[in-house]
């Protein structure tokens, strides 16, 4: 895959760029620890320039979580609720810890769209809950728009510094994502326990 993503982006450019951090958010396979390091890269024996890069990914970027985003607002809370009301018997889920859960994202779903766009594979997917909470567009599209210009700065900085060695940022890379996933995980776990504790001591 990452010959093909490179190749699409010396032969189109701009272009190549664009279409690739598009579909990185809504195909998560394609990294975007490939495209914006390659795009640094690019600047240094092409025509194109940085800022060219950091414009065309970002809003290539953008697009590919708005899309996300219209997504999410099909699967609103309504559906949601209806899911329930079907199977939330096996999946131990009710219609109160769906409001709960949307009432959280709608008080810090911006925050979490802003820090969660530097995470790797959650980058693309956080914009599917903020669609289905609702949140406003405006506010979803300026978090969304700021934690991505911040996330392509730096990794397209760090291609045109390493040049032709642009590839060394992928290994380190890997280690920043088993790092956040496992806090994740570990804040996931603490969060159940938390919530299944209070749930036991109100009834």
């Amino acid at each position: 895959m990452q010959s093909w993503v490179t190749g699409i982006m010396e032969q189109l450019g701009y272009l190549g760029v664009f279409l690739m951090m598009a579909l990185e958010n809504i195909f998560p396979p394609i990294p975007s620890e490939i495209v914006l390091p390659f795009g640094g890269f690019l600047t240094t024996y092409t025509e194109l320039t940085v800022i060219g890069i950091i414009v065309a990914a970002t809003l290539g970027s953008v697009i590919g979580a708005m899309i996300l985003y219209g997504i999410g607002l099909l699967m609103d809370v309504e559906r949601l609720e209806k899911i329930v009301d079907r199977w939330g018997h096996i999946l131990r889920v009710s219609k109160e810890d769906i409001h709960k859960a949307d009432a959280w994202f709608d008080r810090y779903g911006y925050w979490t769209v802003l820090f969660c766009r530097m995470i790797p594979l959650i980058r693309s997917l956080i914009s599917i809950p903020a669609g289905m909470s609702n949140m406003k567009f405006i506010v979803f599209l300026t978090f969304t728009t700021i934690g991505t210009l911040i996330w392509n700065i730096i990794l397209i900085s760090v291609g045109v510094s390493l040049g032709e060695n642009w590839e060394g940022i992928l290994g380190f890379m890997d280690m920043y994502s088993t790092v956040v996933y496992v806090l994740a995980g570990i804040g996931i776990v603490l969060f159940t326990v938390w919530y299944v504790r209070k749930r036991r001591k109100t009834q």
